[in-house]
């Protein structure tokens, strides 16, 4: 159990040196090869904190060095700034219901299956709080080619347990979650998130699908000797994702620091914790973001709904308080954020460069927010 508590920051920070044991992390993460580097940035009392970069794209003493703006993949980081964002607005504005099933909206999930199926009793919400009973993680690319038969393999998948049952992070649900809303929306996902949430909050730097002009700008993830046999440079990691097109509701999303705070940054001006813009309408509802702040169960879960809560041995760290909403990303991307405090903490690296295999990234995030958190 958390056995401290972090003040909310009253004012920004007034220079580098205050945050210097959060830098001391993540040079050392770098010299060790947690990962080759990294951006970096926090916000509190409504104010840019912390916005910087270290390292570069690669170990090649050569490589180009990261910026603050430098775009990365954000991986699984996609589920809460793209399909929870868009779940979000559709429930504040009627047009979802999280106790809708999943099968009502594809029909091709249930189609086939027999009387009693546990699978009719999915729901939107279970697909959120990931208690859909769906396997955690499928590896459709070694058995499919084309979009549609991945989405078919999908919709066929058997259940592992009933629904609400078991907590499962589970990629294709939210492979799923993404086709049902853009069944909803009758329009890609894609679009619908650039029109309705990256634009309007400015977010020029966020999208799908990067042209291949800025891929030389995005660092690398991955030397891929299993399926694509190059290196991963500007085109989503995940194997699933990119036999999608680049486009699901589980990864494929990129963006740079920057936009994650000014996402982070309307989150929390919603919830009153942050400075309002004069006249500018909050693109969230502060009931909106309580609902899906709420944990869901079963027992034992973290799980809210598409967001993840701080428990025992978080990446949060130890200062986040219960009342936080965050996710990692595969790739090395995470986002936190203290709905209490006022504090949001983004770190964007490349850590799978370029092989996968360092796991220090599970001991860089919690030390590095803490040494954030302290310094606040």
């Amino acid at each position: 159990m958390r056995s401290e508590t972090i003040p909310r920051a009253r004012k920004p920070a007034a220079s580098r040196s205050q945050f210097t044991p959060a830098y001391e992390v993540l040079e050392d993460a770098i010299t060790r090869r947690a990962f080759p580097g990294c951006a970096f940035g926090a916000i509190a009392g409504g104010e840019t904190v912390l916005l910087d970069a270290l390292g570069r794209f690669t170990y090649e003493e050569d490589a180009p060095s990261v910026a603050a703006e430098t775009v990365y993949d954000l991986a699984s980081v996609t589920k809460v700034m793209a399909t929870t964002a868009a779940a979000m607005l559709l429930v504040e504005r009627g047009q979802l219901d999280l106790e809708e099933p999943l099968g009502d909206l594809l029909p091709d999930f249930v189609r086939g299956r027999v009387p009693g199926d546990p699978a009719r009793g999915v729901t939107l919400r279970h697909l959120l709080a990931h208690s859909s009973g769906l396997p955690g993680y499928v590896e459709f690319f070694r058995a499919v080619r084309t979009p549609s038969a991945l989405l078919r393999a999908c919709l066929k998948l058997p259940l592992e347990a009933e629904p609400g049952l078991r907590a499962e992070y589970s990629d294709p649900g939210f492979i799923l979650l993404g086709k049902a809303l853009e069944a909803r929306l009758r329009e890609t996902l894609a679009g619908w998130l650039r029109r309705e949430v990256f634009t309007p909050l400015g977010l020029a730097a966020t999208g799908f699908c990067p042209r291949r002009s800025e891929r030389a700008s995005i660092p690398p993830t991955e030397e891929d000797r299993t399926l694509r046999h190059r290196r991963i440079q500007g085109e989503v990691q995940d194997e699933n994702a990119w036999l999608l097109k680049g486009v699901a509701g589980h990864a494929g999303l990129f963006s740079n620091a920057p936009d994650l705070l000014r996402f982070s940054g309307e989150i929390l001006r919603a919830q009153g914790s942050a400075t309002p813009a004069a006249a500018k309408p909050c693109l969230f509802a502060h009931r909106t973001i309580e609902l899906f702040a709420r944990r869901q169960g079963p027992q034992g879960s973290s799980r809210a709904l598409g967001w993840d809560t701080p428990s025992e041995n978080s990446s949060a760290g130890h200062y986040f308080s219960p009342h936080s909403i965050g996710h990692l990303g595969y790739s090395g991307c995470s986002l936190w954020i203290d709905l209490d405090a006022g504090v949001a903490v983004v770190l964007l690296t490349n850590r799978t460069w370029p092989d996968r295999a360092s796991q220090l990234i599970r001991e860089i995030r919690p030390a590095f927010h803490d040494a954030v958190r302290k310094a606040l």
